[in-house]
Formats: structure tokens, C-alpha cells, sequence
């Protein structure tokens, strides 16, 4: 099974600018696309930048959640701060989170990475909690020896 953690966190607050995916939740290769698009979106066009001008730390998070029944995804960074850009305030519980670590060549695939880890290997595995739904997030922290590392955070309940 992937590397993998139970940890406790505090609650906390990600400011994200988004985008609705259309594609059907069970098409990997067109989600993947639709992220892809997106994040070279909002580095292209400044709003990463912006939002990272008003980030707590260097996380730069991927944040999914089902909202209103549509699929959203969101470029997020943790923060008190609003700016009139973002497109959501996504709160994530205080609780108890699985965390998958992963490394990678470039953000894109490690996002793709930790989320195959994370839904395809770790959370069917796991016997004693289970995620229920609420934002999930891939955060990019940093880059060590030519890779960029990072880990996916979703929060989950006792069963």
C-alpha cells in the first residue's frame, strides 16, 4: 500500500479561484485534462500569483469539492485573507485526516499521482475510517533534488 498517514488537524481555511469540471466523474482522462487546462490557466494569467501574494505559507493547494451537485476544483492557497479574484472560501474540518505523501517531476503528475494513490489504493484499504465527502485537497510544498513533493489531505470519520 502507498505511504500513508492518520494525523489530527486543525481546521483551516483555503481562499481558491475555481472551475466547474463537466466531464463525468469517472472519466480519469478527461477530469485530468480539464485540471490541466485550468492550473495553466491560472498561472498564465496571474491568479496564482495573486493568490500566493496572500498565502500564510508556500502551499499551493488543489483543492476538489462537490458543491451545489457540480464538481469543482480550485487553485488554492491557506489563508484569513479575500480578494475580490477568488472564487470561493473552502473551510476543511478540524478532524482527522489521511495523508499520502508522494514526489514528482512536475506539480501536474504529482497531483495526478497522489490522488491515484489516495483513491485508488489507500482509502479502499482502509478499515477503521472512511471519507464521507467535503473538500479533498493535493498541496504542492516545495521542491527538493529536481522533484516537487507534496502530499493529498482528505478527511475522513471513525467508521
Amino acid at each position: 500500500m502507498a505511504n500513508y498517514t492518520l494525523e489530527e488537524k486543525e481546521g483551516f481555511t483555503v481562499l481558491g479561484f475555481g472551475t466547474e469540471l463537466k466531464s463525468d466523474y469517472t472519466d480519469y482522462a478527461g477530469i485530468t485534462k480539464e485540471k490541466s487546462d485550468f492550473w495553466h490557466e491560472v498561472k498564465e494569467n496571474g491568479i496564482l500569483d495573486t493568490l500566493k501574494s496572500v498565502a500564510t505559507n508556500d502551499y499551493i493547494f488543489s483543492v476538489n469539492e462537490a458543491v451545489n451537485n457540480k464538481m469543482m476544483h480550485y487553485a488554492g492557497v491557506m489563508t484569513d485573507a479575500t480578494l475580490p479574484e477568488a472564487t470561493r472560501v473552502i473551510e476543511f474540518p478540524k478532524g482527522e485526516y489521511v495523508v499520502v505523501k508522494a514526489e514528482a517531476k512536475t506539480a501536474d503528475e504529482l497531483s495526478q499521482t497522489l490522488t491515484g494513490l489516495a483513491f485508488g489504493q489507500v482509502l479502499p484499504e482502509l478499515k477503521d475510517v472512511a471519507y464521507v465527502g467535503g473538500p479533498n485537497a493535493t498541496v504542492e510544498m516545495g521542491q527538493q533534488n529536481g522533484l516537487v513533493f507534496g502530499e493529498m489531505w482528505i478527511p475522513v470519520v471513525r467508521k
